[in-house]
């Protein structure tokens, strides 16, 4: 028997038990034993002193009442008695268990079980112990028909025949040594039946540290990959061409975008291929940047290609495009283009009369063909996925690629969602900018935000107003964006010309009223989150958020992005009157504050990484033990050890590391 053999080896496990384990992920004695407990229940007896109200715990005493039963109700029960702990009396009760007054007898020793009511100093119990225990129960995720007590006998019989000892420590001695982490097999076993707290921290931390650091040297090497592949483009570009274009422009380069920029053109001309994402808030100014790269890559006699996720983007950045460069020749290509149109503009970019093309991904399809395709870049990033970016290499003599985004990812999270990239950052706003004023108000304070919009509206400003939902839902309790276009027009009647906006409308529906918007040809604009990403109506002054405590603090920074995009004053109204202690919260810190990447971090926090990417959009991995905010400082060493170790000449041949490449290959990250 070995640690690849199947459950049914196990004493005590036959062929259909261990079937059964398979929903849980665990086809061999290895599996099983590395299935951690995900929690544990500390059964060490506490002081009720010491108690948190809520707070679940375990209760020694004396019984010093008899057990009553009462019903109520059918099937409904409660039992109830007082232990007396020390000088301290406490009221104990069982709902729906009325088989455990057996087991109660008067002036017995008893451990009960349960979640403490500091208020009423009372203890609602969940289990009777069969003894004071002193010890800590792992609780594991289980599946139908495989229960706590069968996992644990299962783990215990693996343990008992010796097979923890079989599991070879997969990290090096020198890393063991410096940060004093347990041995493997102490660790595992640590991990299902610690001696106490501190055993189990201890093992804890090594796992964790093991997880993150496989997953680091994984994205470390494809990092090092990408440096050393030979086969990019050196874009030689015209230096003093480029400078003469940032002297041009309207206004100086922030700090930020200038070190952005710097990095951008420094991957451009080592001939490795550019593997780079740029994050900038909203209104930092990246397409800028992004422009002044187009440029140099124009100025080494190259074409360049910026894809888009909407044809309303796609027209906006090519717009944008031809006010910076006037004397150029700029492409548009989107599926939405008359066919005469479309076909010119193939032609023109076939033959190398375009310097420039802008597009949605019509830019990838079938029959484009690029003369000399030197740079690739991509905004919004998470919404093309690695296959789009592919084709774009394959379009061209496998072109630099720059991705943009303008959702704030947090550091903890750009460097696993993103780990391989090189990732720049403009982190501050150009100069000018007024910052939005953001305001939180209760629905009762409606009336009076409406006729101070009424104003607004009057002196020429545009209204975005947000709504959560299409239909009515009967579970949640939200203004849909129908009632509320239809509210808003009886409030304004003549004032105010009001249009509707939402997700089942057709994408040209949308376009041509997105378009009618920013023509100015509509006041108040009623949308669902569909008008989230990049859209630029200078003129639009305030977003009104409704329910707003029904939206993440990332999605709600998105959407108050949609303003403040001219040289007016804008303003973010946040409608909600939240429940919970985390809505209030919310409404709060985006009073606050405007920085994107602190709402972020906060957003994390509150939320994880899943809800705010979804977790496989994003690529961001599951940890089996780690967790990417917590542990974020062993995350963030792991990175630096496993950089060094690949940073050094042949590391691959060091007979020190030959247990690492073993284990990466049977590790969850590698693909």
């Amino acid at each position: 028997m070995d640690l690849q053999s199947s459950l049914a080896a196990l004493k005590g496990l036959g062929p259909k038990s261990a079937e059964k384990f398979q929903k849980l992920g665990i086809f061999t004695i290895e599996d099983l034993l590395l299935y951690y407990p995900f929690r544990y229940e500390d059964f060490k007896s506490k002081s009720i002193f010491d108690l948190l109200d809520g707070e679940k715990a375990v209760v020694t005493g004396t019984v010093v009442t008899p057990a009553n039963v009462q019903y109520y109700g059918f099937k409904r029960n409660r039992l109830s008695f007082k232990v007396k702990q020390g000088e301290a009396v406490v009221a104990v009760s069982f709902f729906n268990q009325p088989y455990l007054q057996d087991k109660i007898e008067l002036g017995s020793e008893i451990a009960i079980f349960g979640k403490w009511d500091q208020a009423k100093s009372a203890l609602t119990g969940m289990k009777v112990l069969a003894q004071v225990q002193d010890d800590m129960q792992p609780v594991y995720h289980v599946a139908q028909g495989i229960s706590q007590a069968a996992l644990v006998k299962a783990i215990k019989s693996a343990i008992d025949a010796g097979m923890a000892a079989k599991l070879s420590e997969n990290l090096p001695q020198f890393l063991l040594e410096r940060y004093r982490l347990m041995g493997r097999e102490a660790a595992v076993l640590a991990m299902h039946f610690p001696k106490d707290l501190s055993d189990y921290q201890q093992a804890l931390r090594r796992i964790k540290f093991e997880e993150l650091f496989y997953f680091q040297l994984h994205l470390q090497l494809l990092k090092a990959q990408n440096k050393s592949e030979t086969n990019g483009l050196a874009i030689l570009y015209d230096e003093s061409a480029l400078n003469e274009q940032i002297k041009a422009l309207p206004f100086p380069l922030t700090r930020a975008q200038q070190s952005a920029l710097a990095d951008i053109l420094a991957d451009m001309q080592s001939g490795s291929h550019m593997n780079r994402l740029l994050q900038g808030d909203v209104g930092s100014g990246k397409t800028v940047v992004a422009s002044l790269a187009m440029y140099a890559a124009y100025t080494a006699g190259l074409q360049s290609a910026l894809m888009v996720p909407t044809e309303i983007l796609a027209e906006q950045h090519y717009d944008s495009l031809r006010q910076f460069f006037p004397d150029l020749s700029i492409a548009l290509l989107t599926s939405g283009m008359k066919t005469a149109v479309r076909r010119s503009a193939l032609q023109a970019i076939a033959d190398g009369s375009v310097d420039m093309i802008v597009g949605t991904h019509a830019l990838i399809q079938e029959g484009v063909d690029y003369h000399r395709l030197g740079l690739v870049i991509t905004d919004e990033q998470h919404r093309f996925g690695v296959k789009q970016r592919r084709q774009f290499r394959e379009k061209g003599e496998n072109p630099d690629v720059l991705m943009m985004t303008a959702t704030p990812i947090p550091r903890t999270l750009a460097i696993t969602a993103f780990g391989e990239m090189d990732v720049s950052l403009i982190d501050e706003l150009p100069a000018g900018r007024k910052p939005i004023v953001t305001r939180w108000v209760k629905h009762e304070q409606l009336e009076k935000v409406l006729s101070w919009m009424k104003e607004q509206i009057a002196a020429g400003g545009q209204v975005y107003v947000i709504s959560p939902l299409i239909e009515e839902s009967e579970s949640l309790d939200l203004k849909n964006a129908v009632d509320l276009e239809h509210e808003l027009a009886a409030y304004f009647g003549e004032a105010a010309r009001i249009a509707l906006m939402h997700g089942r409308m057709k994408t040209d529906e949308k376009e041509r009223i997105m378009t009618a918007f920013k023509d100015r040809q509509v006041d108040i604009l009623v949308s669902t989150t569909v008008i989230e990403v990049g859209v630029n109506v200078p003129n639009a002054t305030i977003i009104m958020i409704m329910d707003a405590d029904r939206f993440g603090l990332s999605q709600l920074h998105q959407l108050r992005g949609r303003v403040g995009r001219g040289d007016k004053q804008s303003y973010a109204v946040l409608v909600a009157n939240p429940k919970t202690d985390s809505g209030k919260n919310r409404m709060r810190i985006m009073t606050e504050t405007l920085d994107g990447f602190l709402l972020a971090e906060e957003d994390l926090k509150m939320r994880g990484s899943g809800e705010i990417f979804g977790t496989r959009q994003s690529g961001i991995p599951e940890f089996k033990t780690a967790d990417l905010v917590e542990d974020y400082p062993i995350l963030e060493e792991a990175r630096k050890v496993a950089a060094d170790i690949v940073s050094q000449p042949n590391w691959q041949k060091d007979p020190r590391w030959h247990v690492l490449l073993g284990n990466l290959k049977k590790s969850d990250h590698f693909d």
